[in-house]
């Protein structure tokens, strides 16, 4: 059982990882003119991913000082998303194995 919780953890760090690629390509891709913009449902899709991401990137954002309209968070996120898969890889093993 706690095995299963700990999966599902990973789970949801690893949908957090892939929302977070799939909207700076995005971003990319409509910032080189590769996507048009004019299309409804890329836009909506888009939009989406924002909404999604944006309160997450918000209080990093706060953190972070000015580069000059490169933003760095999505780069902080994942480190710290791979922070957390090895944050509950060790809880996990300590839980399983009864080590502190």
């Amino acid at each position: 059982m706690l095995h299963a919780i700990f999966s599902v953890g990973h789970l949801l760090l690893n949908v957090l990882w892939w929302v977070v690629i799939i909207q700076v390509v995005l971003s990319w891709l409509f910032a080189f003119n590769v996507l048009n913009t004019s299309s409804n449902g890329i836009r909506q899709f888009a939009l989406a991913m924002e909404r999604l991401t944006d309160p997450i990137y918000r209080p990093i954002r706060r953190i972070l000082p000015d580069f000059g309209g490169i933003d760095f968070s999505p780069l902080v996120l994942l480190i710290l998303l791979q922070i957390g898969h090895i944050l509950l890889n060790g809880v996990e093993a300590s839980l399983l194995t009864g080590q502190p």
